[in-house]
């Protein structure tokens, strides 16, 4: 019989890779990985994803199935000595896994040690980060991993699952005497985790300890639950890669004008206090999603901002909902930044060439000589503000950079700017 005094967590943690619950797209039983598990075959591979969502028990679950003894370090604590250990074990024995947690945070020398051994296929390397491997695991290590796994948080179904068993289980869970919980407290427990096993099973194991003592076992009711899950099924890391996708669904949800969902990421950000993220976000998306077709919302965007900066939270929700609303349901068009990426690109491209010389700063003795503002016309000596003059440089004569959008205020604008282009065709200017 296992530990009592282990946390249920730990008691529980899958034996075998047909004990996980969830993850089928990573190990299910039509995935490659569990195919090669279940043939004895572990290749070296990378387990990413947000804390309690399994990476630990699916590398022990993975080493247990294939019958190989894994050796568990942690990059932030273990040096040298121990991957040496590691390998000088797969040496004798032949059947080693070597399971580093936290693998980003590997230094040179750690990483000096591991990859000649993974190199030569003595160590088979299983690596778990919270962290975008992409982004943070060394390009050397990266190549030398069969697979990249992404786990993602277990539903609610699953971690009833999960929580079910450990109600059934004597031997390592909960089951030695009955307990009655309804299952709509489960599920309650269920959706505080978040998505996180660990966190469930700590929430089930509270909530037991917690529970009135009957004659028919133990008896957990709806007050216990409410206590036991109190500010609980949130967590938010700003630096983390789960932080940069939430900024981003913040801002396609406003992008393509879907409310509930642009205020349900806004209260994610503001929930974790990331008030100085939101205001920056919310001032890109005035000018990059709504731009010309309302270019009144990047002045109301500005005056949200500042008043969110100076009443701070939890007062600055209110005009930070006020404008995400306003965003969302305005027209949009990206066209401005759209036409100066497409002038930066011939610009980088070299697609530069020589200003006119009617164009040039003639603001210097000498500059008449040079035949610099020679020719220049002023447009506000002529009717309407306009005359007929070219200004792009010759080998640039006739490209547009600009396509207006007929929608919102930007169709006055496109109104505007055709009947220039018609001008200029008619006077001869451009093509």
């Amino acid at each position: 019989m296992r530990n009592r005094s282990e946390p249920l967590a730990l008691r529980m943690r899958p034996r075998t890779i047909d004990d996980i619950v969830g993850q089928a797209h990573v190990i299910g039983p039509k995935t490659p990985l569990y195919k090669m598990v279940k043939k004895g075959y572990v290749p070296s591979l990378l387990l990413y994803g947000e804390p309690g969502t399994g990476k630990t028990s699916l590398a022990y679950a993975i080493a247990r199935t294939a019958g190989r003894e894994l050796v568990a370090i942690n990059a932030t604590s273990a040096g040298k000595k121990e991957i040496e250990e590691a390998a000088e074990a797969a040496r004798w024995s032949g059947n080693v896994v070597l399971f580093i947690d936290e693998i980003h945070r590997l230094n040179k020398a750690q990483q000096d040690v591991l990859l000649p051994h993974l190199e030569s296929g003595l160590i088979t390397l299983i690596g778990a980060t919270t962290e975008n491997p992409f982004h943070e695991v060394n390009p050397a290590i990266r190549s030398r991993c069969g697979q990249i796994q992404r786990l993602k948080r277990l539903e609610p179904a699953d971690l009833l699952i999960v929580l079910k068993r450990a109600l059934t289980d004597s031997v390592r869970g909960l089951g030695a005497q009955p307990v009655k919980i309804d299952e709509a407290l489960l599920w309650r427990i269920a959706e505080a985790a978040g998505g996180d096993a660990r966190a469930a099973l700590s929430l089930l194991e509270a909530a037991v300890a917690a529970a009135d003592e009957r004659d028919d076992g133990l008896y957990v009711d709806e007050a216990i639950v409410a206590s036991c899950t109190a500010n609980r099924g949130f967590t938010h890391d700003k630096y983390g890669d789960h932080y940069y996708s939430l900024l981003s669904a913040f801002q396609k949800s406003v992008r393509g004008s879907d409310v509930d969902a642009a205020l349900h990421y806004l209260a994610r950000l503001l929930e974790g206090g990331d008030l100085v993220a939101v205001c920056r976000r919310l001032l890109v998306i005035a000018y990059e999603d709504v731009g010309l077709a309302n270019p009144l919302m990047g002045v109301k965007v500005q005056a949200a901002v500042a008043a969110a900066e100076r009443i701070g939270l939890p007062e600055a929700r209110i005009p930070l909902a006020t404008v995400t609303i306003e965003l969302c349901l305005s027209p949009k068009s990206n066209s401005a930044y759209k036409a100066l990426d497409a002038a930066l690109a011939d610009v980088r491209a070299g697609k530069v060439g020589e200003i006119p010389d009617h164009l040039k700063d003639a603001h210097y003795q000498g500059a008449a000589v040079l035949g610099h503002g020679q020719g220049y016309l002023y447009p506000h000596d002529y009717p309407n503000g306009w005359v007929a003059q070219s200004y792009l440089p010759s080998t640039l004569a006739g490209v547009r950079y600009y396509e207006p959008k007929e929608h919102g205020d930007e169709k006055h604008y496109a109104k505007v700017y055709r009947r220039l282009e018609q001008l200029k065709r008619e006077s001869a200017i451009g093509p």
